[in-house]
């Protein structure tokens, strides 16, 4: 297993590796009131990323760095990676195969096949086709990307805060959904404690809750709106040292926050989150976090594969 030590200077050579590669997303900042909450906030729209949402930073620093075999690549993933991995294998003309378990969206799903995805849906959830990607993985001899427990992967998604921090400086929090925690876990890398770090977990997948409280990474029942995309069974182990070190906090929401945080964002702003896209603002939109009056909140919506909503000409 790499190291965990991660270093902002490592980020921002990440940063310079992937930049012909993605976007550069937008922040848009706005009264919390125009949300019906407090605060000042920014919210960066990774859900701008190429296919629709931060994962392909993570997925173009590990197939540029290191020797891809003949048998290509192969991922795991609730939809969002796998759409990242095939994306960014296509672009560099890399084989990829991709599994998903059988509770992914049908939107991603289809984004994952439009992109010349290779894919197998096997499992009840994420854990049992990452098992099934191993098996293909010791079968074919083809690399294996992790969507949150390897360096390659934290440091890309970290650049999420190397371009946040050079868009919005002197934020004080940022609100970030967490899964297996690969993005809080690389943009915890990258600010270091100079910036009030919070996660952002659904009640009904509390990873990264149940590790602080267990003092190590640990299992934990996935289920709800989000499992798609936020349902790991446990967070990784390379990113748990970083959050124990630069995390402030770790709050929990219901799945009826984060479809109110859905609603908000697109009746409000015309943002078409998916579930775990809108879970940071969720946390705002609970209570589960109280910003004070004039605090700077940054908030990450970090993913938008959801059905499109319906427009009438």
């Amino acid at each position: 297993m790499n190291s965990p030590d991660i270093a902002p200077d490592d980020i921002a050579a990440a940063h310079r590796l992937i930049a012909p590669h993605v976007r550069r997303t937008p922040v848009i900042e706005i009264a919390g009131s125009e949300l019906g909450v407090a605060g000042r906030l920014a919210l960066k729209l990774e859900l701008l990323q190429h296919t629709g949402s931060f994962k392909p930073r993570g997925a173009f620093v590990s197939l540029l760095t290191g020797e891809v075999p003949e048998a290509g690549v192969v991922a795991a993933s609730g939809g969002n990676h796998g759409a990242a991995v095939a994306y960014a294998a296509a672009r560099l003309g890399i084989r990829v195969r991709i599994f998903v378990p059988e509770i992914a969206a049908p939107a991603k799903i289809a984004h994952i096949r439009a992109h010349g995805g290779n894919l197998t849906v096997t499992g009840a959830n994420y854990a049992e086709a990452l098992a099934a990607s191993k098996a293909w993985t010791a079968q074919s001899g083809a690399r294996p990307i992790h969507a949150y427990d390897q360096r390659e992967t934290l440091l890309g998604q970290g650049t999420v805060a190397a371009e946040f921090d050079q868009q919005v400086p002197g934020t004080d929090t940022v609100l970030v959904a967490v899964g297996g925690g690969g993005l809080i876990g690389g943009m915890a890398a990258w600010y270091a404690g100079r910036v009030r770090l919070v996660g952002v977990e659904p009640r009904n997948c509390p990873s990264l809750h149940a590790a602080r409280a267990a003092g190590r990474p640990v299992d934990v029942e996935v289920s709800g709106i989000a499992a798609d995309s936020l349902g790991a069974r446990r967070v990784g182990s390379l990113m748990y040292p970083i959050a124990e070190r630069h995390v402030a906090d770790v709050v929990l929401v219901d799945d009826e926050a984060i479809t109110e945080a859905r609603r908000l964002l697109w009746d409000r702003l015309r943002i078409a989150a998916e579930p775990g896209g809108a879970a940071a603002l969720a946390a705002l939109v609970s209570g589960a976090y109280r910003p004070a009056t004039d605090e700077r909140v940054g908030i990450v919506i970090c993913g938008g594969n959801a059905d499109a909503p319906a427009v009438t000409p």
